[in-house]
């Protein structure tokens, strides 16, 4: 996946496709700010039938350059902890992995034998137990909410906790702990630093404003942040959070990857369990949700965000094309002006030619003419099936 580049799938790059060969997401773009497991989620998506539109806001350093991991795990093998959490499965094996290359390897695993080692979920267990370590418990619903709860069920006053930071904030943990009166120990697996190019992350900014997105996807609080503060900085933030208020969907992993978008009154979508694969499906179930399916010159067309679906088969259709093709449809059957699709038409200046040149490319982009008709002298109009039109003659 190329960074702020579209990806076609496959059937959604030719004018036309046969109903049921495309995904769910076919004829949406959406974006992806993840720096880690960005191709993952990239597939999904693109399987689905997305476009999709690659930016990672942020790198990591990696773990073997990072003093203060170094210095954690000096701390952990000179005075073991009772208690260490390990949060991700990455982090986890790469701090072994750092470790070994500081010659500590094998002395932080003898002594995380020695202390009560809890995982987050079933692939922290696994990275845990191919470290040749056993994990004393770990919560069914993969929630830090829970491993807080079991750990001040025990009583944590007086005792050692290291807990494996793992990038995002972990709001409340490791506070209530010290509250409950703990010791404990960060141990940051891997830091998130500015990308080294920030031409990706500002291109897909304008997308996101332009709205040549359908919904912007955040598997991290501190990729959300970052693009959020890069918005600011180029003097955007207001139309960025313009168009994540009403036009582009921000989905979320979770509630914690959510909060710097909370912060600034953006309501997100989350799926129910934390991963991937769930958010992926509730895009599949969200967007198509809120795509216009009308009934236009005996044929059922459905307005995705960047296609359009004419009797089920897949029709890309150009921006301009797609601009004027909502501006018909915010009022199906009625007459839209020239001078009206104008200003709908992205840079198009004053010529009212630009509209003929986009409408026709967006007739020939649908595969069936008579979906919009010429109004002479008046302007343009989606030629509504006659039993539709007492639904939409109050516009």
């Amino acid at each position: 996946m190329h960074d702020a580049q579209h990806s076609h799938p496959a059937g959604t790059t030719g004018t036309t496709g046969t109903a049921g060969q495309h995904g769910p997401l076919a004829g949406f773009t959406v974006g992806v700010t993840a720096a880690r497991r960005a191709d993952e989620l990239g597939a999904l998506l693109q399987r689905r039938g997305a476009a999709v539109l690659h930016a990672p806001a942020l790198r990591i350093v990696p773990l073997a350059d990072d003093g203060e991991l170094l210095a954690a795990t000096k701390e952990i093998v000179g005075h073991v902890p009772d208690v260490v959490v390990a949060t991700t499965a990455i982090g986890f094996r790469g701090w072994i992995e750092a470790a070994d290359g500081w010659g500590l390897g094998e002395r932080l695993v003898d002594r995380l034998r020695e202390v009560e080692l809890l995982a987050r979920g079933p692939k922290v267990k696994g990275a845990i137990r191919a470290a040749g370590l056993t994990e004393e418990w770990s919560p069914s619903s993969e929630s830090m909410a829970e491993v807080l709860e079991r750990l001040l069920d025990e009583g944590v006053q007086g005792r050692r906790v290291a807990v494996q930071l793992h990038g995002e904030p972990l709001p409340g943990f490791v506070e209530a702990l010290r509250e409950a009166g703990a010791d404990v120990v960060g141990v940051p697996v891997y830091r998130w630093m500015p990308p080294e190019d920030i031409g990706p992350v500002d291109r897909l900014i304008d997308a996101t404003i332009g709205r040549g997105l359908d919904a912007l996807t955040f598997t991290s609080a501190p990729a959300a942040a970052s693009l959020l503060s890069r918005a600011e900085l180029r003097g955007q933030l207001p139309e960025l959070l313009a168009a994540l208020h009403h036009d582009v969907v921000p989905a979320c992993v979770g509630p914690v990857t959510a909060l710097p978008l909370q912060a600034h009154g953006i309501d997100t979508v989350q799926p129910e369990r934390f991963r991937l694969g769930p958010l992926v499906q509730l895009l599949c179930a969200e967007l198509p949700g809120r795509a216009r399916t009308l009934p236009v010159a005996g044929h059922r067309v459905e307005i995705r965000g960047q296609a359009v679906l004419v009797d089920g088969d897949l029709r890309p259709v150009p921006p301009a094309g797609m601009s004027l093709l909502r501006c018909l449809a915010r009022r199906p059957g009625w007459v839209v002006a020239r001078s009206e699709l104008l200003a709908a038409l992205p840079g198009a200046g004053r010529d009212e030619h630009a509209v003929e040149t986009a409408m026709a490319r967006l007739r020939t982009a649908l595969g069936a003419p008579k979906l919009i008709q010429t109004v002479v002298k008046r302007g343009y109009r989606l030629a509504l099936d006659p039993a539709a039109d007492a639904k939409y003659a109050d516009g």
